[in-house]
């Protein structure tokens, strides 16, 4: 395919997902319905895709409207690229310009949500959540994340990893973040199908992410419960550890690549039938249902899906599960609760909330982490007891 005939083909997809479908099952339906497009060709469609996903606002005032179309044109522009080398009509080429697109309106004029491709609604939440660093953190959520994968101690050390997927055309470094994190350079597109992957040398998991679990200062034996584990890698990454883990999710669904991931990782992993989990564990660990707002750069769709009775909702969720998760303790054991949410109410504040309705419970330890840290945007707290207290 030409470069402008993966323009057509991303406004097609574009305007699949104005009209309310969502970009992946659209892009994945391209791609089965148009098999000539090769896997360069696919990637490259993809990336054209995501990036006007994540500045809908901003694309769609450069382009002149928000349709498919506009949203290329204004990508194009906001790249500094010439549209009038690719809009030319020729065979499978977007139209021409008409005069009207011609004319470039000016961004610097619009609203500051619009500029950082932001809902009107949200902008206030991340101004008060982050304060001076509300508009870098906006700014980076337009951009794509980086890849980073997670080195299984329980098998090999980072060097060590490294050197595996060097040998296989992955470039990578250390990450600040955690001893585990490495961020990958070059290769990316080849880490599913590399032994050091099959191997479970590695796996794929945010470098902030990662940080959380070290934050929780674990050891061997320890009984963990992983209480909404979905697909798992929280859990994996406590079973490397040496920690006796039990993972658990109201929807099992969401698990059922797990047993596949622990026997590829070599842990054991005890995986509960929802609402069935137990209790008496030394650390009861949360990542909760949350507005992901802090991996907008990685789900974009979430970041224009969200609505203000939906983070309520969520709200909600998640003071429902914190009383659960206090319930599982041992006396005198932890529990943690985190969200990959850049919003206070999702965070502090739910913690200032249940920490005056359940006394007894103490915040020993919390961090928020944003993208300007590297990794996606998420929030950590640790809470004890005193033994006897509960």
């Amino acid at each position: 395919m030409t470069p402008a005939a993966r323009l057509s083909a991303a406004i097609e997809i574009l305007d699949d997902w104005l009209a309310g479908a969502a970009p992946e099952q659209v892009l994945t339906r391209w791609g089965r319905a148009n098999r000539y497009a090769g896997s360069k060709d696919r990637a490259a469609i993809r990336d054209i895709v995501y990036d006007a996903v994540r500045c809908r606002r901003s694309f769609a005032t450069l382009g002149g409207g928000e349709t498919g179309r506009g949203l290329v044109l204004g990508g194009l522009r906001a790249a500094g690229a010439d549209p009038d080398e690719l809009f030319t009509g020729d065979r499978f080429a977007p139209t021409p310009l008409t005069d009207e697109e011609r004319t470039v309106p000016d961004l610097a004029n619009t609203p500051p949500a619009v500029r950082l491709d932001l809902p009107d609604w949200v902008l206030p939440l991340i101004q008060d959540s982050l304060g001076a660093d509300c508009a870098a953190v906006a700014h980076s959520l337009r951009h794509r994340a980086p890849v980073f994968l997670r080195v299984n101690t329980a098998k090999v050390s980072r060097a060590g990893a490294q050197a595996a997927l060097a040998d296989e055309g992955i470039g990578t470094t250390d990450h600040a973040l955690s001893d585990t994190a490495l961020e990958v350079n070059s290769g990316a597109r080849s880490i599913h199908t590399s032994r050091a992957y099959q191997d479970g040398l590695v796996e794929l998991q945010d470098a902030a992410s990662q940080a959380v679990i070290d934050l929780l200062a674990v050891t061997p034996g320890m009984r963990v419960l992983d209480y909404c584990a979905g697909g798992g890698g929280k859990a994996l990454a406590l079973a490397a550890q040496g920690t006796a883990v039990t993972a658990h999710d109201i929807d099992a669904g969401r698990m059922r690549d797990l047993p596949e991931r622990a026997r590829r990782a070599g842990v054991d992993i005890d995986i509960s039938a929802p609402g069935q989990a137990g209790d008496g564990f030394d650390l009861v660990f949360a990542d909760a249902p949350c507005s992901g707002s802090g991996s907008w750069r990685r789900a974009p769709q979430g970041k224009w899906s969200l609505t203000r009775d939906g983070l309520d909702a969520l709200c909600r969720m998640q003071a429902t599960i914190l009383d659960e998760i206090a319930d599982r303790v041992r006396p005198g054991g932890r529990i943690a609760y985190a969200t990959c949410s850049l919003f206070d109410e999702e965070n502090m504040s739910q913690i200032k909330a249940f920490v005056a309705r359940r006394p007894e419970w103490t915040l020993t330890a919390s961090r928020r982490f944003t993208p300007l840290d590297g990794g996606d945007g998420f929030f950590v707290a640790i809470l004890e007891t005193s033994p006897g207290t509960r």
